[in-house]
């Protein structure tokens, strides 16, 4: 296939790559967003596509629905010329530049800059009703901070599954809103911190189910309850659940970059200056849960998405790429050419 070249690709679908493509699409940097395909794990639009009403993303007071939020932000970036390829990248080579990238479809890309929004994917326990309900909205998370304060999570009894200190963030925070919270643990103690774990066992609307895992997830619309195994004795039994909240990792969407860009050894991309996008690579920037183990929300995403794409239009200006300008920031003295109009979509 022939080889093309780009000024700037940006890989992923999530509101990393779709608010990165609306600011470099206004800034004249023609973009082409690889979004993907569908997987198993991952489907366009990345984990919000899982979640039915997103009550946290301002400007929308009333909720809005995960697929609903995907698709008018990448309505958005279409309308000011982004262009989009339904395919994966899936190999890379930045060891010179411009940067080369292969596509599941064959193609060879040439491109000035990169920046990378594929997302983390979360760890799931790998139960078919578990994987059901998550996509249909029946009561199966990995976000409690997403989806725990929904009105149908209120005053239920809700499970956590995991042992570290992300389960009990979970678990603390979920006790707001539920009438207890049950953490299911595999072990007889966390591997969480001494002060996270102590926080939770303190916590009187929580209690654990030590030595235990999940076995199945019961529910046909909606989750109702789970099988839990004693992970000893092999017993078998069943608890009343309101919602399942799984908390055991994400794995970020780095495959396809190891060897040439520097990575976490859990696989998230290295941006080594605080508060900025850049990678190991110029040229390459980040956004989105792929380079934030911390925060994973769609806001935080979304941000990072700007300030990649406003690091982008930098360096392709500094490297005198045409079309690209250094952008101006908004100051008291120079308003931003890049801010958003108020009368855009």
């Amino acid at each position: 296939m022939p080889t093309r070249r780009e000024t700037l690709v940006i890989i992923g679908s999530g509101p990393a790559a779709w608010t990165a493509a609306v600011y470099a699409a206004r800034a004249n940097l023609d973009p082409v967003v690889y979004e993907g395909e569908v997987s198993r794990e991952m489907i366009p639009g990345g984990q919000l596509m899982f979640t039915t009403d997103i009550e946290n993303f301002p400007g929308f007071p009333e909720a809005i629905g995960g697929q609903e939020l995907m698709d008018r932000m990448r309505a958005q970036a279409v309308r000011f010329g982004t262009r989009v390829e339904g395919q994966d990248v899936v190999r890379v080579d930045f060891s010179s530049h411009p940067l080369r990238l292969t596509t599941s479809g064959g193609d060879d890309v040439i491109a000035q800059s990169v920046i990378i929004a594929t997302g983390a994917r979360a760890n799931w326990l790998g139960l078919h009703n578990e994987e059901r309900l998550a996509r249909t909205g029946g009561g199966v998370s990995a976000c409690a901070v997403c989806d725990g304060a929904l009105p149908a999570f209120r005053n239920q009894r809700l499970a956590v599954v995991g042992g570290g200190d992300s389960a009990m963030e979970e678990a603390t925070y979920l006790s707001k809103y539920a009438s207890e919270v049950v953490i299911v643990h595999r072990r007889d103690e966390f591997r969480a911190s001494k002060v996270m774990a102590q926080r939770v066992l303190e916590n009187p609307k929580i209690r654990v189910e030590w030595n235990s895992r999940v076995v199945d997830v019961i529910g046909d619309d909606f989750i109702t309850g789970l099988r839990l195994a004693d992970t000893q004795s092999g017993d078998e039994r069943t608890i009343e659940v309101g919602g399942l909240f799984v908390a055991i990792g994400h794995t970020p969407n780095t495959d396809f970059l190891k060897g040439q860009i520097d990575l976490e050894p859990t696989g998230y991309v290295i941006t080594p200056s605080p508060w900025r996008t850049c990678t190991s690579v110029p040229g390459v920037f980040a956004a989105g849960d792929v380079m934030d183990a911390y925060y994973r929300q769609a806001i935080t995403a979304a941000g990072t998405g700007c300030m990649a794409a406003l690091e982008a239009e930098r360096w392709l200006a500094h490297q005198h790429v045409a079309g690209a300008q250094p952008p101006v920031l908004e100051t008291a003295e120079a308003p931003s050419t890049l801010e958003v109009d108020p009368s855009g979509v």
